[in-house]
Order: structure tokens, then sequence, then C-alpha cells
């Protein structure tokens, strides 16, 4: 038979603390209260700010400098909650008014006063900002890097026959950001490969919210529906307006075959090279922009892709300049695409996007997809 261990307060001690109040109310402060979860790294970060003010007087404030609390108020504003903070930033000033009555006013300059306010406005605003977003700590930080990764996956193509098909995708978002408005779906089933290029309005951070909501459920109707561009439009009819204007190209091909079909909403053209002739010719696929009308009517675009064929498809950031017409954007494109048939479709989409963006900051999308 094992014995029970004794408890750490004993039990008539125990039943006098319980009947303070004050004691009472401390200890479910600190259970159920709003510091639950990041009371121990308050306790934590208050003892360490005590007992560096106390090292400060009694041993030397070279190795125990004040201007530690920044760094201790900064760990604060990264990890704790507001209210947290507030009692963390009492602590460093019982410190540093001890500091001060203990070895005089100037062993606490002004400079370093100065450095610790700052330091705890930006401590209660990152505090702040991670209250509003319901989240502790970096997780902010860590789900925003998960989007981003999804945004990076979601923008590579299923993998194709590596004898029979190639295929480029370049994603170049505005101002280096790892979000912008331009994205793409894509899914394969059996030999029917389907993508849709979607260009949100906006660029740069400023559209990658809406592009991320966007992806999800484009990416849901996606092989879902047979009509996928209407499906779309009937979803963006139903959400409030003035979010915006969103276009769309769906290409739908036949691995097996080569044949294709082409739906256009509001979307810069899809061009295509023609093996047997030599040259780039552009897509007839046309459509109103998503989310404008209720029902949405296209006119599509279907041929067949042979041996030396490719498609192009693209967003409006690599045609669209200020000051210059569209169609002698698409002018230009054709004309650098031309560069791409004698040394071939492989290397050349990167190269195509940064000649056709240079000079201006926008999301660009590219995706090319050939029959060697």
């Amino acid at each position: 038979m094992t014995s029970r261990p004794a408890p750490l307060i004993p039990p008539r001690l125990r039943a006098i603390l319980v009947r303070i109040p004050f004691l009472v109310r401390i200890v479910r402060f600190l259970r159920r209260g709003p510091l639950a979860r990041d009371r121990n790294l308050l306790i934590t970060l208050s003892v360490l700010t005590l007992v560096l003010g106390g090292l400060a007087t009694r041993v030397s404030t070279e190795w125990f400098s004040p201007s530690l609390f920044i760094l201790v108020t900064l760990v604060g504003g990264l990890q704790l909650r507001l209210r947290s903070l507030v009692v963390l930033v009492g602590a460093v000033g019982v410190a540093l008014g001890y500091i001060a009555a203990v070895l005089g006013v100037r062993s606490v300059g002004a400079g370093l006063l100065v450095t610790v306010g700052f330091t705890t406005v930006l401590a209660f605003l990152m505090a702040r900002t991670r209250g509003k977003l319901g989240v502790q700590g970096l997780r902010g930080d860590v789900m925003l890097l998960e989007l981003r990764d999804r945004l990076k996956r979601q923008g590579e193509l299923p993998q194709l026959p590596a004898k029979d098909w190639g295929s480029r995708v370049v994603l170049k978002q505005a101002g280096g950001s790892s979000f912008g408005g331009d994205f793409l779906v894509s899914m394969r089933h059996g030999d029917i490969l389907e993508i849709a290029l979607v260009d949100v309005s906006g660029k740069g951070v400023d559209a990658g919210t809406r592009a991320l909501m966007l992806s999800g459920t484009f990416g849901g109707l996606l092989g879902s529906v047979d009509s996928f561009l209407p499906a779309c439009n009937a979803y963006l009819h139903r959400q409030p307006e003035g979010e915006g204007f969103v276009t769309a190209v769906h290409l739908r091909l036949d691995l097996s075959t080569g044949a294709y079909d082409i739906t256009s909403a509001g979307h810069p053209p899809v061009v295509k090279f023609d093996a047997g002739t030599g040259t780039w010719q552009v897509s007839a696929a046309k459509g109103v922009v998503l989310g404008v009308v209720p029902d949405l009517h296209c006119e599509p675009d279907s041929g067949v892709l042979h041996k030396g064929d490719a498609l192009m498809l693209y967003t409006d950031g690599l045609i669209e300049q200020p000051g210059r017409d569209i169609d002698s954007g698409l002018d230009r494109l054709l004309g650098e695409a031309e560069r791409l048939v004698p040394s071939g479709f492989h290397d050349g989409a990167r190269p195509l996007v940064n000649s056709m963006s240079a000079g201006h900051n926008d999301d660009c999308a590219l995706i090319l997809i050939w029959r060697p």
C-alpha cells in the first residue's frame, strides 16, 4: 500500500489562508482570470526585473545595467497580453525607481528613460494588435507565414506527363510582397487539367486578403461544377458591394488529345503559339468582369494543341502600364514571346515576366503550357 505524499501547505495553514479574501481573489485571478495563459511568463519577467534592479544596486550597474529593462519590455510586448504587460511595466517602473533612490537620479539617465518609454509604447502597440487578432505570442506571424506557404503551394500546377507536356508558372507580387492579388487554382482528374488564373483588383498586400479568401472558394468550385466562371460570378454577386472587381480566365485541357476550352471574364486574352505557322494568335474568348451582373454569359474559345504548340495565360499587370494603351502592351508581349520560340519555352517564362514588368510596380502572373 503506497502512502500519499504530504501536501506542500499544511491543512491548518491552508484553512487560514483561504479565509483571507484578498489572497483568495489573487489565487482566482491567477488561475482563471485574463492572465491565466501567460501568468508564468509574467511572473518570470517580473521577478527577473526586480532581481536585476536589486543586483544593479548591490553589485554593479556595469554588469547589471538598467538598460536590460528594455529587452524585458520587448519580450513582454511580443508575448504577454495587454493586462499582463501593464503589470510588467509597473515592475520595471518600480525597479527603476529603486535604482534611482539608492544610487541617485544620475544612475538612471534621461536617455535611458526616453528609450524605456519608447519601448513601452511599442510593446503596448504590439500587444494591442495581437489582442485584436485573438492570438498570443508570435502566432499571428506564424499564421501569415502559413497563408503565404499555402499560396505558394497553390501556385504550382499538378504534375503533367513529362514526355508529352511542359509547363511553367511565374507569380510576381508588387513590391516584393509575399501576398498579392494574382493567384491561380488548378486540379487534374485523369487526363483532364483545369486551371483558373484570377486577378483581384488592387495590388500587393492590399489585394492579398481578398485573394486569400477567394482562392479557397474558387479552388473548391474548380472541378466541382460544370460552369466554373458562372458559379464564381454567382458567388461574388452575393457578396457586399464595394469590394472591387475580379477578372478570371478558365482553361480546360484534355492531356490525351490536346483539346482545350477557354472561358474568360474580363481577363486579358489568352494567346496561343501555332507551331504550324510560327505565330502567336489571340484567343477570342471574352466575358464580363465577375460579380457585376447576376447572370454571366461568356463567349468561349476552343481548339487543339498539337506538337510544338503552346498556350500563355497572364494577368493585366503584364501588359498594362501607366500612360500606355493596353493594345500596345499586348503587342509588346507578343513581340517578347517571339524570343521564346528559338530558345524554347522551358526557361523563358521568368525572363519574359521580368522584361514586361520592368519599370512599373504591379502584380504579375504568367502560365505557359506547351507540347514538346
